[in-house]
């Protein structure tokens, strides 16, 4: 057993299976344990913007909404404009103050309603806080904005101060919250579909590229360096293809939401999946079976920086900006448009399309100045022994 555990001991690949085992609990313990410090004291970079059509009451709730509440707040001036936004995701959350919110509140038939628009296509985590905002929000008008701006109203009508101000008290509860859904998500398994497609795309991506590495070891001194290099490409486009539609094919049998068609969701998830491809395997052309290392780094580095699991407004300043550059960042805001609804994914295929052109041109170049192994060099397998020999 000892001779054994020594020779298992021995070899390389044993040691890099050790030293992969340590780098990812590395790896995933300081950037998990870093980019999620905090999130929770970040909700105050939430944007919310307050639209007010009542020139009365609704005017000064928005001004004191805007002053008061601890996020990133805007008056805009119509429900269009802070729904698109919304819709594009520059803000979490629009309130609506209609323009009869006055009338109702101090009616005595039906109270006044504040509207709130959420947009379901974005981290989980922001509907949560968003609606949380909306009750107190709801609150903060009852108890404050309602009652004093009814009393201020009734007392211009004639009426005394005091008989205002017990008016306006009785008036005080009578503001509901109206919370409607832009881009709705049905269910939590749809919810997790951004993150599941770049976590599998990734792995799937850092493995292939691996293997495909042991592959070129094994063949490189019987064809040229270029030969070989187109070949793993065609094969590495061609698995692309493949897998993506295997995968956008299970989304929809397994009853996957898909606002925009099933076409553009494979051919976005194709590109998605060929700039992961190209991107792990440059690492692996830089760095050989090193770049294995990176390719891990890589992973959980966009696993936190993507906005997949966590809004991208609540990271630490070193991982909102190192999201901008990595191609899962892409992948989930263009995947969420175009699974749930929001704004075009054109901007979004740009940025695979250049990410995944840059990764190429660097492979090309570590090849090119690669040493190439002379011409016609074969390999010679070992010459099978038979008892007739």
């Amino acid at each position: 057993m000892a001779q054994a555990l020594r020779a298992f001991l021995g070899r390389p690949t044993t040691k890099a299976g050790i030293a992969v085992a340590l780098a990812v609990q590395i790896i995933f313990s300081v950037i998990w344990m870093t980019g999620y410090s905090g999130v929770n004291d970040r909700t105050n970079q939430f944007g919310i913007a307050v639209v007010s059509d009542d020139r009365q009451i609704g005017d000064q709730l928005a001004q004191q909404l805007v002053k008061e509440l601890p996020f990133q707040m805007s008056l805009v001036t119509s429900v269009d404009e802070a729904k698109r936004l919304l819709n594009e995701r520059e803000v979490q959350m629009v309130v609506h103050v209609p323009a009869d919110f006055t009338a109702k509140a101090a009616g005595a038939d039906e109270g006044a309603k504040i509207q709130y628009w959420i947009n379901e296509s974005n981290s989980t985590m922001v509907k949560g806080v968003m609606t949380a905002v909306s009750g107190q929000i709801t609150a903060q008008a009852n108890s404050q904005a309602s009652a004093a701006g009814i009393s201020s109203v009734l007392q211009q009508q004639g009426m005394t101060a005091d008989a205002a101000q017990a008016a306006g008290g009785k008036l005080s509860d009578r503001v509901a919250a109206d919370v409607q859904s832009m881009n709705v998500v049905s269910g939590m398994n749809n919810q997790m579909v951004p993150m599941m497609i770049v976590l599998a795309s990734w792995v799937g991506a850092m493995i292939m590229a691996l293997n495909f590495k042991q592959t070129s070891l094994a063949i490189g001194t019987s064809i040229g360096k270029w030969r070989l290099f187109g070949a793993q490409m065609i094969v590495t486009v061609c698995t692309a293809v493949v897998v993506s539609l295997i995968g956008a094919g299970l989304l929809v049998a397994l009853g996957g939401q898909m606002n925009s068609g099933f076409g553009a969701v494979w051919l976005f998830e194709l590109l998605m999946l060929l700039t992961f491809m190209l991107v792990s395997q440059m690492f692996i052309h830089l760095l050989g079976m090193a770049g294995m290392f990176m390719n891990i780094l890589f992973m959980s580095l966009q696993l936190v920086s993507s906005g997949a699991t966590t809004p991208r407004e609540l990271l630490p300043s070193f991982f909102h900006t190192i999201g901008t550059f990595m191609p899962a960042t892409y992948g989930v805001e263009g995947g969420m448009s175009l699974l749930f609804g929001g704004p075009s994914a054109s901007a979004d295929v740009l940025m695979l399309v250049l990410i995944s052109g840059l990764a190429l041109l660097v492979s090309l170049a570590t090849v090119f100045f690669k040493k190439s192994p002379s011409v016609g060099q074969q390999q010679v397998a070992p010459r099978a022994v038979s008892p007739l020999n």
